[in-house]
């Protein structure tokens, strides 16, 4: 007979209305959820952002930099303010030759004979996206190890070679032919025997081991032009959007390449964190709903439960009924929302693994959604017992 008369004071249309809104905003959390943590071990894999804080920065050649080209260089106090600066984690100088160098192959029939001046730069191992074996160099030694951009390569095979129906030539090939190296400076010079033994597909430069280069530097070179015009940046997070405010007002130039990911993973980041926002936002208003639902069928009925309080039913008894069909309601939408969950996260993991060599990642969907009704049923018992007991005790 109790539950009878009690049921009779709930309204169907808001009980409803907490069910789909309960329903909709869990379901949006948890595919939300589900997707970040999916998507996050691929874009670890794909995304150079997160295996690579690094980027190359110089100066904006303009007209006026042309006219004055010590512009371009890097100032002490320039290289300490970026030091300072929140996002940055370490600056690195790149180092550049300040003597002669020229690259000349010996008289050979396997190999056409070749003249060239060149330039040689150096950067802290640790920035190398390559590890060859060959890449160590020491005073007592005659070979200079190289590394050239890969881009080089394709630009020589897809560019030149067609142009003059030469032959391509593959990384393994060119990197079979010794060449040799003449360094020159204050009126000495020394030859040495070359090979280029790695392809760099980050840094646009020919490198060579730090320690040769600040050796010759030293015994050869012109110590009045060893200035910095390039500066190999570490970020401590990448995706920081003061980074590019903080170059574009200093009129730094910084390869873009480097920062497009950077920027992908931000946007990704704020649609997740706007989609999870909207989403807590409906769930917050579908459970501010039912209690606001709550108070006003207890308040409504408040004489029928004083009545019956007064007649020897316990509170507790009285609002067991509330605590049950909420609880109930509440237990179904969010068994539902796991549900369509893991429906929507088989269709875009399906689709996922059309483009990308993906691993899936087990889910805490179900266990998520657990914790979430019992801190929902807990918050409810709480309050309706309350609100009984308050009436009850009037």
């Amino acid at each position: 007979m109790l539950y009878k008369l009690q049921r009779k004071t709930l309204i169907p249309v808001q009980i409803i209305g907490y069910f789909v809104t309960l329903l909709i905003g869990t379901s949006i959390i948890l595919i939300t959820v589900g997707l970040y943590n999916d998507l996050k071990p691929l874009l670890l894999s794909q995304s150079e952002v997160f295996k690579n804080n690094s980027a190359i920065i110089s100066k904006k050649v303009s007209v006026f930099k042309t006219i004055n080209k010590d512009k371009i260089y890097f100032a002490e106090d320039e290289i300490s303010e970026m030091q300072e600066q929140s996002f940055i984690k370490e600056v690195s100088k790149f180092n550049f030759a300040t003597f002669k160098i020229k690259a000349f192959s010996p008289k050979s029939k396997e190999v056409p004979v070749f003249y060239t001046d060149l330039f040689f730069e150096s950067i802290p191992e640790k920035y190398l996206d390559i590890q060859p074996e060959d890449w160590k160099w020491s005073e007592d030694e005659d070979f200079i190890p190289i590394i050239i951009p890969e881009y080089y390569l394709k630009l020589y095979n897809f560019g030149f070679a067609e142009s003059q129906n030469l032959p391509v030539i593959s990384e393994n090939t060119i990197s079979q032919i010794q060449f040799d190296i003449e360094i020159s400076g204050k009126g000495k010079s020394k030859e040495y025997k070359s090979r280029i033994v790695g392809f760099s597909s980050k840094i646009n430069s020919i490198l060579v081991p730090q320690e040769f280069l600040l050796w010759a530097n030293k015994n050869y070179g012109d110590k009045k032009e060893n200035k910095t015009s390039r500066l190999l940046i570490e970020f401590n997070d990448p995706t920081d959007e003061k980074i590019l405010e903080f170059f574009n007002s200093n009129n730094y130039s910084i390869n873009k390449d480097k920062l497009e990911s950077s920027k992908l993973i931000f946007f990704f980041k704020l649609a997740f964190i706007f989609t999870f926002f909207i989403a807590f936002i409906i769930v917050i208003l579908s459970i501010s709903f039912i209690i606001l639902s709550i108070n006003l069928i207890i308040q409504k009925n408040k004489e029928m439960i004083i009545n019956l309080y007064n007649i020897g039913y316990h509170y507790k008894k009285i609002a067991l009924f509330y605590k049950f069909v909420i609880g109930l309601v509440t237990l179904v939408s969010v068994s539902l929302s796991v549900v369509l969950s893991f429906v929507v996260r088989n269709y875009y993991i399906d689709v996922i693994k059309t483009f990308f060599d993906f691993e899936v990642q087990k889910t805490s969907f179900v266990y998520l959604g657990i914790a979430f009704v019992l801190i929902l049923l807990i918050v409810y018992n709480i309050i309706i017992n309350n609100k009984i007991k308050r009436i009850c005790k009037l």
